[in-house]
């Protein structure tokens, strides 16, 4: 049995949260395999409106498991709080849900260490945006393997004298470094931990052969990605990027299933472009337009509540991370927030020092220095939050969707006119 994945492609922020959903109804298992709660996926049903950050978007649909994989990095107060508010409106989590115990577990000196690193630059340089829960930290302890706990280690006779030792060693490196974190207490930090892990312990298991049993066998399971691929630690902007591979690459090492099961990679995009925290921005709008798409919009963070920074699409970066990530089909989102606009921008090249480029640049200084060259499209001026086929759209709508859809180089299989499950498009079905 083949799998499928949807991976954004901008800097964060596409609206994955509502087609993971949307799509769920088709598949069996849904996976999260990188980030950790600096991920916000927004679900609305109805009335009702859900924001995930650890627990995959598929926990709407009692029907389906969602699994959570060894390439997430788990803060357990934040994953049972996140359980419980669930739980409390009647949401299932119980067997369908399933923690790796490969996953590393973010501790209060992650925490720690992320303000302390914050507070000691912030004046040194532009901020590049953390969440500041602890996510980076954990991830390089994760490589430096000395101090990193996985969620097995949660369970092992050594564990309370594990925390001691890394607690003590992190104390003394936070004094020396930042002056600072210096009041982590090992003996509350382990008590804490038991209970966690008590209370995580049914959700525990082997993800890997889990995974590789659904996908030999006659189950259909469903990636979710987490922020964009622009935020790529590899393949992003590089350094305003998060600690993980958050582009279409991501999926085999964040999950443990090989390449060859996944046959389609949708791509969601917004029909603008948004971006959180520092580092270069070609298409940005710092002026009314820009602040007309944020309120139309609502783009305040998910997880931290921070204004988006907000432009016009840039058909560069988007062919570039749909080519990276193996996109098969687009998702294109929010297309009702432009409705009011009389005209549209579309970035489809970059001026660098005078020559004309096609491509997304490698270096962020080369990023910061390139000037978007524009193509100018009509605005439609049209309500389209009451749109259900592709043919309720008006013909500006559609030739603008149409367009993006050249430039990238791939085709549509959903259009996004609002954010409840029924404001949304089926372009072609066979693509999804």
């Amino acid at each position: 049995m083949s799998a499928s994945c949807v991976i954004g492609l901008q800097w964060g922020d596409e609206a994955k949260g509502k087609i993971v959903d949307l799509l769920t109804a088709k598949f069996d298992v849904v996976v999260r395999f990188l980030g950790g709660a600096n991920a916000g996926h927004t679900v609305v049903l109805g009335d009702e409106t859900y924001k995930l950050h650890h627990i995959p978007s598929g926990i709407l649909r009692p029907e389906v498991t969602n699994v959570v994989t060894g390439g997430v990095v788990i803060n357990p107060p934040v994953m049972i709080q996140e359980m419980d508010s669930l739980i409390e409106r009647g949401v299932k989590v119980t067997d369908n849900l399933l923690l790796s115990d490969r996953a590393h577990v973010i501790f209060p000196w992650h925490l720690a260490e992320d303000a302390a690193v914050e507070t000691a630059t912030a004046a040194d340089r532009e901020s590049i945006g953390t969440t500041l829960r602890g996510i980076g930290p954990c991830y390089k302890d994760k490589v430096g393997r000395t101090n990193a706990f996985r969620l097995a280690d949660l369970y092992r006779d050594n564990f309370k004298d594990r925390v001691t030792q890394v607690c003590n060693f992190k104390k003394n490196a936070f004094q020396s470094v930042y002056g600072a974190g210096g009041d982590l207490n090992p003996q509350a930090i382990y008590e804490d931990y038991a209970v966690y892990a008590e209370r995580l312990k049914p959700h525990v298991c082997d993800t890997n052969v889990y995974l590789l049993d659904t996908v030999e066998g006659d189950k259909r399971l469903l990636f979710e990605g987490a922020q964009g691929s622009l935020l790529d630690v590899d393949h992003g902007t590089y350094p305003y990027v998060t600690s993980s591979n958050s582009s279409g690459v991501g999926v085999s090492a964040g999950s443990g299933v090989p390449g060859r099961w996944i046959s389609k990679v949708i791509g969601i995009a917004k029909s603008y472009t948004t971006r959180v925290g520092g580092g270069p921005f070609p298409t940005e709008l710092e002026n009314e337009t820009g602040e007309h798409i944020r309120i139309k919009g609502n783009e305040f963070g998910t997880t931290t509540g921070r204004p988006r920074r907000c432009g016009w699409f840039d058909a560069v970066a988007v062919r570039y991370t749909a080519r990276l990530s193996g996109v098969s089909c687009l998702s294109m989102m929010m297309v009702d927030v432009l409705s009011e606009l009389e005209e549209i921008q579309v970035c489809v090249a970059y001026d660098l020092n005078g020559e004309r480029i096609e491509h997304f640049p490698s270096h962020v200084d080369d990023l910061r220095q390139v000037k978007p060259i524009y193509e100018t499209l009509p605005g439609w001026q049209t309500d389209v939050t009451g749109a259900r086929e592709w043919d309720d759209l008006p013909p500006k709508a559609q030739g603008y969707l149409k367009r993006i859809s050249e430039l990238v180089g791939a085709p549509i299989a959903m259009v996004s006119v609002g954010p409840d499950r029924e404001q949304t498009i089926t372009v072609d079905e066979s693509l999804i």
